[in-house]
Formats: structure tokens, sequence, C-alpha cells
């Protein structure tokens, strides 16, 4: 005789497997709008520095968009053939990496190299999460498992913030603030939340 699950455990077992999975999605997520919002931010010293001019940062800010749309298909293609944990493991290593990169940015080609680049790697996470998550979830209870995991994007303009302050505050004052006091700028951070 086959035994019939009861409705409550379908919810069981869904919300094991979104406990699971949704978390980590939005996470990667959050990360991925963190740094797409760190340019606007960054220009505030990074043109001064580098010597750019506005038309070369207005061409960078929109070149990672050019990568995402050309790799976004091909990106949730390889998805369906190589599976999620060896697309996810792909799209944060190279990301991670091109993000790491910026820092050793001299000259704008390069800039306008590794922004597009990041916008290529990057291009498969957020039609692949849906992609995956329709692997999970049925129709029914999907649609709530992709706003929990659309959450990311209000929780990275929260935190972040606060995270680009406290960086911004050790990059520009250091570790010790300029009245000599001993304040360190990781208290100030602290105390901005």
């Amino acid at each position: 005789m086959i035994a019939t699950a009861t409705v409550t455990e379908f919810d069981a077992v869904y919300n094991k497997i979104a406990l699971r999975i949704v978390p980590f999605m939005a996470l990667l997520f959050l990360t991925a709008w963190l740094d797409r919002h760190n340019l606007g931010f960054a220009k505030l010293q990074m043109v001064k520095d580098l010597g750019f001019s506005e038309a070369v940062y207005g061409f960078v800010a929109g070149i990672v968009y050019f990568g995402y749309a050309l790799f976004e298909i091909p990106s949730n293609l390889l998805l369906e053939r190589i599976g999620a944990r060896k697309t996810f493991a792909r799209i944060t290593i190279l990301w991670g990496i091109t993000s790491m990169a910026m820092m050793l940015v001299k000259t704008p080609v390069w800039f306008y190299t590794l922004r597009f680049l990041l916008g290529c790697f990057e291009a498969g996470l957020l039609p692949g999460a849906i992609l995956y998550l329709t692997y999970w979830f049925p129709a029914r209870r999907r649609a709530q498992m992709v706003a929990w995991f659309l959450t990311s994007i209000p929780l990275s303009t929260i935190f972040g913030g606060h995270c680009r302050g406290g960086l911004w505050a050790l990059w520009v004052v250091g570790p010790v603030s300029p009245t000599g006091n001993g304040c360190s700028c990781w208290r100030a951070f602290l105390q901005s939340w």
C-alpha cells in the first residue's frame, strides 16, 4: 500500500529546502548588488586619483551591463548543462578574481576591460538563481521563494552604506583619527549602526 503525504509534510519539506537554498542565493545576490553600487561610491576619490574623466567613468558604469546582457543566456545554458553547483562556483570565483583585480587599475583601457569582464562573469547569477529555484519549487511556491531571494536588493542598500562608510573611514582617515585621540575608525564605523 502506498502512503500519501499530507500537506503539512510537503510544507515541512519545502521549508527545509528553502532554508538551505534561499539564504545562500540571497547572500550571493546581495554581494553582487554591493559590488554594483560600490562603483558610485568609489567615484568620489577614484576619478581624481587616477586622473579619469567623467566620460571614462560614465562608459565604465555602463559597459558592465553590456557584458551582462551578452552572457546571460549562455550562462543559463551552461547551468542547464553542467549543473548549478559548478555554475555558481564559476560565477563567484571569476567574479571575485575580477573584483580583486580592480585594485590594480591604472589606465582607462584596463578599467573598461575589467568592468566588461565583471559583467560577463556575473551575468548568469540572477537568471541562474531563478532557474535553479524552478528546479526545487513548484509554481505555487516559486513566487514566494523568488521574493525572499530578491530581498537581498534592499538589504544590500541597508548594509552597504555602513560597510562602505567604515571602509571609507579606514582608507581616508586611517586606523587612528587625525585628532590623535586614538579613536579607531572601526569604533566610528560600529557607532554608525
